[in-house]
Formats: C-alpha cells, sequence, structure tokens
C-alpha cells in the first residue's frame, strides 16, 4: 500500500492544469452539499439518485420514482462525483492532484476533460458486467482516477515520485515501481476479493480504458513511455566543488656550478 505525495514533473504544453483544478474544486463541492450540508436522510437520497446502479440501468430494478434525479444513463458519469466521507473523496483527489497535471498536459485541456469523463463511464460498464444484478449504487472517483493513473505509467514510468509506503515511510521510486505494483493489484483483487464495499470492476475498467485511450488521444509528438528521469527537488544532491590540484610554484633555474674555476 502506498500513498502519493509529490512529484516533479514539469509542464511541457499547458501553463496551468485548469481541467484538474477544475475536477477536484467539483468533487469537493460536490461533496460539501451532499454529505457535510444536507440531512444524512437527504445525502442517502443523492446517492441513490446520482450512483450507479446495475440492476436499475440494465432494468432488472426499477428505483423508486422519489428518489430518481437524472436518467439512469446519466449515472455512468454522475456516480464519479459523490463520495462517502473525507478519506474516499481525499485519496481519490491526492491521485488526481499528482497525477492528472501531466496527463492533461500530454493530451490537452479538453481531451483531458473527454478522457476523465470516459474514464469514469468505462469504470461504471466494467463494474455492471461485473455484477449486473447489484443494487447497490456505485459512486466514487476512483475509475476515473485509475485511467489517469494508467496513463501517467504508460507517458512518464522513470519520473520519481515521493510515496509514503505503508504510511509511514516517505521515499523516492521511479514511478513505473509503485504504479505498476497498484495496477497489478486490482486486476488481483477483482479476481480474489468478490464480497467487499470496494469495486474493483470500476478500477480495472478505468485502467483499461485509461491505457487505450491514452495512444490515441494523446498531442502529436508526446512519446510513450519517456525515458527522461525527473528526479523530485527534494533527493538532488549537492553538487560538490571539483578537487583542485595545487601546483608547486616554478622554482628558478640556477646557473651551473663548474669545479675547478
Amino acid at each position: 500500500m502506498f500513498i502519493p505525495l509529490h512529484d516533479r514533473n514539469a509542464l511541457k504544453h499547458i501553463r496551468r492544469q485548469y481541467v484538474t483544478f477544475g475536477l477536484i474544486l467539483a468533487n469537493v463541492l460536490t461533496f460539501v452539499f451532499t454529505v457535510l450540508l444536507t440531512p444524512e436522510a437527504v445525502g442517502e437520497a443523492s446517492v441513490f439518485g446520482f450512483g450507479f446502479i446495475p440492476a436499475v440501468v440494465f432494468d432488472s430494478a426499477v428505483l423508486d420514482p422519489s428518489l430518481v434525479i437524472v436518467p439512469p444513463d446519466a449515472t455512468f458519469l454522475t456516480y464519479s462525483f459523490l463520495h462517502v466521507d473525507l478519506m474516499h473523496l481525499g485519496s481519490n483527489m491526492l491521485f488526481l492532484w499528482v497525477f492528472g497535471d501531466n496527463v492533461e498536459d500530454a493530451l490537452g485541456h479538453i481531451r483531458f476533460l473527454i478522457f476523465y469523463l470516459a474514464c469514469a463511464a468505462a469504470g461504471a460498464l466494467f463494474h455492471a458486467l461485473v455484477a449486473p444484478l447489484s443494487q447497490a449504487p456505485l459512486i466514487g472517483a476512483s475509475g476515473a482516477v485509475s485511467g489517469v493513473v494508467a496513463a501517467y505509467l504508460m507517458l512518464h514510468p522513470k519520473v520519481r515520485i515521493w510515496v509514503l509506503v505503508l504510511f509511514r515511510f516517505p521515499l523516492p521510486l521511479p514511478a513505473f515501481v509503485p504504479l505498476a505494483f497498484w495496477i497489478g493489484q486490482q486486476f488481483f483483487m477483482l479476481l480474489a476479493d468478490g464480497e467487499t464495499n470496494v469495486s474493483w470492476g470500476a478500477h480495472v475498467g478505468g485502467i483499461l480504458a485509461g491505457a487505450i485511450l491514452v495512444l490515441f488521444m494523446r498531442r502529436r509528438g508526446v512519446p510513450l513511455f519517456d525515458r527522461t528521469i525527473v528526479t523530485p527537488a527534494a533527493v538532488r544532491h549537492r553538487l560538490e566543488p571539483a578537487p583542485r590540484v595545487v601546483l608547486p610554484a616554478p622554482v628558478e633555474a640556477k646557473r651551473p656550478v663548474h669545479w675547478g674555476r
């Protein structure tokens, strides 16, 4: 288990990651208005009204009309802006903050927004394929964020990032080490952990969509598997001055002594 803290991967094509900022703000404001500022009953109603419910989408169940807020097909996207609690929201937004800016840089603002929403929809679809009869609402940005993580891995695998390992050990690691481990964990948990509150299917769906979409949506000339190694400032080593070589002072040549004179 790891938590990303920081990378030092400079933006090359955009000045600011406006879409990443906007998505984080949208998620935070949605959480404030659906959890913090509303009664618990209203918050639960919003989960059913905006959450993605496979059984409802596939017409094997019907949602109480009093809970319907948007058409069922729209919940492929709306579910990704809802979160259960601060931990759920914070973890998703931290991943989006660390990795979203460079993916937005590689794709451009508009294409990154389309990419993000497409990964969210793919996460919902894969979740529905795994559990088509589920009547539990799916919420959270993890499907979309998983796509961002997959794209970052394919774009910048050698960039060093600070990660908090096991919640206590900060380490600077090449991106491919923690991200490949994290992605592998999602596939493993999808197969091994069938009974859980975490939708590993949504994660895997987002990962697959992100890995495929970045192939076609990145800017022309942006390479995959960039070999440039960018090290976080905190782990740069101070350059020591080169050793100086002190040459002996020239010795004045003496006139030869002629014996016998």
